[in-house]
């Protein structure tokens, strides 16, 4: 059985940092490309960052420079390290995984995995 399982979220100040991880079990973890979502207005969830199968990383243009994903496939794990916090950063963070062929990282639609998210909270 496929199983993502994000944890690391919580309560940071504005400036902070927080690091997420997304284990995976069940599938062939190093053959899937790994996305990192989170509820935005007027949308269900927006793509904020993904890693390919060959470490390739994508970020949405408002986390470029404070976000670093990164990937450990010996312990089937993808990291998100969140720097310099905004609260317009507050959300439930959640990691899916596919094997995308070519398709767009943050088209949410394309993934069958999903984990049940963490909370992330960014207040003074």
């Amino acid at each position: 059985q496929r199983q993502l399982v994000e944890s690391g979220g919580g309560l940071v100040q504005p400036g902070g940092s927080l690091r997420l991880s997304c284990a995976a079990s069940g599938f062939t973890f190093d053959t899937y490309d790994i996305g990192w979502f989170r509820p935005a207005p007027g949308k269900e969830r927006e793509g904020v960052s993904c890693i390919s199968s060959s470490s390739t990383a994508t970020y949405l243009d408002s986390v470029k420079g404070r976000f670093t994903v990164s990937r450990d496939n010996a312990e089937n794990t993808v990291y998100l390290q969140m720097n310099s916090l905004k609260p317009e950063d507050t959300a439930v963070y959640y990691c899916a995984a596919v094997r995308l062929y070519g398709r767009s990282c943050f088209s949410r639609n394309v993934y069958n995995n999903w984990g049940q998210g963490t909370q992330v909270t960014v207040s003074s």
